[in-house]
């Protein structure tokens, strides 16, 4: 019999091939622990990758490679991803310790918590003000952080008991922290479990060791899950829903309520609320290789937050798409396991990073969700986001919605010192929040003439000359700028010459030179882009003040030299250290001659464009001291600069204009 690897076996042969040879039928073999898939596999050793699942097969028929065969049965449709696939980069210390490392290093940097010697359990350091009041412990596998120690202080968790990476915590140290709670004067004390087999047996196993000694001690376990359309024997996967529990149960305790109070209060909530997961990536146990895998464009719907299986596989979806799919199966009513929401319901809803999301892409799944209930109809009285209950390095979400009332809401509101709680504002979320008024331009420099006659025709020859240059030379700039950067110099100085374009045919370009710079520092501003369009734009609005109420040829020295200085103020480059300011600075020099008496324009214009050519053209043997370039060994730079070159094109195009 030859062991094959589980996960691969997802495709067939299409038709007009070889038909697939069925599979045999024997159940898959777990290596160690519970499978994938299971809410088991957190109190059962250690994570189980679904890859590491053995299922038997025949051997191939007479005339028929292995190979061959296990493609024709959709088993190595992707050898090569296999191949690649290595343990992740940890940043840890070992492997052993890093759970202990990360509580070490929490409880270090808030004096509000206490670790409890001997023991992988962290206390509120004032237990002493519990006394008389419910207890509240919670836990399970480290690798969800901020979950669950970052939700200890007043108004939420009195401590957590911690497990290794996604594996249960022991039973001692369970009941050492129950003792630990009981001896400080707690009320009764009450354990928040999630919904997985190891969880719930350690747990009840220290409950029911504890109420042998004599203490009060209740254990509730939530299962929020909305994946499963039939619910399974096990129930549902404790998920970031049990955040709200803590939050709601903490607030409850706080207030004096009695442990049989909290319980009845909390368990209703419970029954009201679901989570639904989404990843795009795999997560990975130190150690250890990614739990699971998925194509590049793929994203799995309903997995747990150590990588069990979810109950759908799809292609990547945009945002508003995939939020939309996650709602619509949360809520179907086909589904078992599904939150029962109409219009006019009111929820608190929980946008949770899985761990490896980025922020941006959070804040639009929030967007996309907020969007989304409101147009079902569903009041949100809070929304929470952020990384609430992660699964190591995962990049994905999950949503979480809970039924709420005016009651649970203020719950929710009551005050708190745990550390991973947000600072919530106590309003509803909306997407229809009107937006506040722009503020008004400041004063324009005036117009000195009109946009007709002589002096607007000749703005237009020169700009449409200058346009035409930055065009031609496009893929000769990129070609410069892939040396250095990232090749798109060509392009943007390209898209500048566009937007000049198409604004002179709108309509005649301002004939005094002041407005006309001013007009150009706005238009690159807003459609050049990069760097570069900010650099032109800071130049030419410095450069218009000199040229207000003046006609005489020593402004236009005076309008060079204040848009170098602004550049160089803002932008931190210097003659020599290999940008477009070298040419622009020889130019400058050159211009100085204007304010000489008895100077003329074209002759010393002259002057400054083969000035710039020369500066542009030794930019190929400096050192880069500013830019992108300045990343870059010298030795790597045998071009001259990009931005040096396109202004000294730009200058030669002005000049050509002048002269035509």
């Amino acid at each position: 019999m030859v062991p094959v690897r589980r996960r691969h076996w997802t495709q067939f042969p299409p038709s007009g091939q070889a038909p697939p040879i069925p599979p045999c039928p024997p159940p898959a073999i777990p290596r160690q622990g519970h499978p994938r898939g299971t809410p088991g596999w957190d109190g059962g050793g250690p994570s189980l990758p679904v890859a590491d699942l053995v299922l038997p097969q025949p051997p191939p028929p007479p005339g028929r490679s292995l190979n061959s065969e296990l493609k024709l049965r959709g088993i190595l449709h992707r050898p090569h991803r296999a191949a690649r696939m290595e343990v992740p980069k940890k940043l840890v210390n070992s492997v052993a310790g890093c759970a202990d490392d990360a509580l070490a290093g929490l409880v270090a940097c808030n004096p509000g918590l206490r670790l409890l010697q001997g023991h992988r359990v962290v206390l509120r350091a004032d237990l002493v003000a519990i006394q008389g009041r419910v207890a509240l412990l919670s836990g399970g596998g480290s690798g969800h952080e901020p979950a669950h120690a970052g939700y200890i202080g007043k108004g939420m968790l009195t401590g957590v008991v911690a497990g290794a990476v996604f594996t249960s915590p022991a039973v001692g140290s369970i009941l050492a922290a129950i003792r630990a709670v009981t001896q400080a004067g707690a009320a009764g004390t009450l354990l928040i479990v999630k919904n997985y087999t190891g969880d719930r047996l350690n747990f009840g196993l220290a409950l029911e060791r504890a109420r042998a000694e004599g203490a009060d001690v209740q254990m509730m376990v939530v299962g929020d899950d909305s994946a499963f359309a039939t619910l399974k024997k096990a129930g549902r996967r404790g998920l970031c829903g049990t955040v709200l529990v803590h939050k709601v149960a903490g607030a409850l305790a706080e207030a004096g309520a009695s442990l049989n109070e909290i319980v009845e209060r909390v368990s209703a909530a419970a029954k009201a609320m679901g989570t639904l997961g989404l990843s795009l990536s795999p997560c990975s146990v130190p150690g250890s290789k990614p739990t699971f895998r998925l194509a590049d464009d793929e994203m799995e719907l309903g997995l747990g937050i150590h990588g069990e299986a979810g109950v759908r596989r799809m292609k990547v979806l945009p945002a508003d798409e995939a939020v939309e799919t996650m709602l619509a199966h949360m809520t179907d009513p086909s589904n078992a396991s599904h939150l029962p929401l109409s219009p006019g319901a009111s929820v608190v809803l929980v946008v949770n990073n899985l761990g490896g999301l980025s922020c941006l892409e959070l804040s639009i799944v929030a967007g996309a969700a907020v969007r989304c209930l409101e147009s079902r109809g569903i009041h949100i009285a809070r929304a929470l986001v952020g990384s609430f209950m992660t699964a190591l390095e995962m990049a994905g979400v999950s949503l979480t919605l809970m039924l709420v009332d005016e009651e649970l809401v203020g719950l929710i509101d009551a005050e708190t010192t745990a550390m991973a709680w947000p600072n919530l504002a106590a309003a509803p979320a909306t997407s229809q929040r009107q937006e506040m008024p722009a503020p008004k331009e400041g004063p324009v420099i005036a117009q000195l003439e009109t946009s007709t006659g002589p002096g607007a025709a000749w703005a237009q020859l020169v700009l449409e000359r200058v346009c035409s240059t930055l065009l031609d030379m496009q893929d000769k700039l990129n070609e410069l700028d892939r040396e250095a950067g990232d090749g798109d110099c060509g392009h943007t100085h390209a898209r500048a010459a566009q937007a000049i374009r198409e604004w002179v045919h709108t309509r005649p370009p301002p004939a005094a030179p002041a407005q006309l710079l001013s007009a150009l520092a706005d238009l690159l501003l807003e459609k050049m882009g990069g760097s570069s369009g900010v650099l032109y734009g800071l130049f030419l609005t410095a450069a218009a003040r000199p040229l207000l109420n003046r006609s005489d040829l020593p402004m236009w020295a005076d309008a060079m030299d204040a848009g170098i200085e602004a550049m160089q103020r803002y932008g931190g480059a210097a003659p020599g250290d290999r940008t477009m300011l070298d040419s622009l600075c020889a130019a400058a020099q050159a211009l100085h001659a204007l304010r000489s008496p008895g100077a003329d324009l074209l002759p010393v214009l002259t002057a400054a464009v083969e000035s710039a050519e020369a500066a542009a053209e030794a930019t190929r043997h400096m050192e880069a001291g500013a830019g992108r370039a300045s990343y870059i060994s010298s030795a790597q730079l045998l071009q001259p600069d990009p931005g040096a070159v396109a202004v000294a094109a730009v200058l030669r195009a002005v000049l050509e204009g002048l002269r035509s």
